[in-house]
């Protein structure tokens, strides 16, 4: 009986053709952030930010994450939103993985001065809704002419 031969070369399309190629991404990640790994990338994520008389609003889109996954500051005029999901534990034998340790961050700058301390910040399905009352001399004010 002969040994069976298993073929070294790729058999399909998509086992041939790795575009971009996974080399090429980790060099211009590093090239545009310096420091970072294959395994330490940071995503961005889409934001709605609007304001009126008296609030800023940011919807920032963050499907995926626990609440307690997201970090949100807010730090001389700046807001910055982060979110880290780890890599579970597994037991047995992984036949497809594709969900794996995710960090997402942004920062902003603010369009207007906000009170820190009255923030209102809700998650739900997905979406982080931030509501930022205005500081009182950001407020437009109305002054009477004589």
């Amino acid at each position: 009986m002969l040994p069976v031969l298993r073929r070294s070369t790729p058999t399909t399309w998509e086992d041939r053709w790795d575009w971009p190629p996974r080399e090429m991404i980790r060099w211009l990640n590093e090239l545009v952030e310096p420091g970072t790994s294959q395994s330490t990338l940071t995503g961005a994520y889409p934001v709605d930010m609007r304001e009126d008389d008296k609030n800023v609003y940011v919807d920032a889109e963050l499907p995926g994450f626990d609440k307690q996954e997201i970090n949100v500051t807010l730090e001389d005029g700046a807001l910055n939103i982060s979110a880290e999901r780890k890599a579970e534990e597994e037991t047995g034998t992984s036949h497809l993985k594709e969900r794996r340790y995710t960090r997402v961050q942004r920062r902003f700058s603010l369009p207007a001065s906000v009170d820190e301390s009255k923030v209102d910040a809700k998650y739900e399905n997905g979406v982080l809704h931030l509501k930022m009352p205005k500081t009182p001399e950001e407020k437009p004010r109305r002054i009477k002419v004589a």
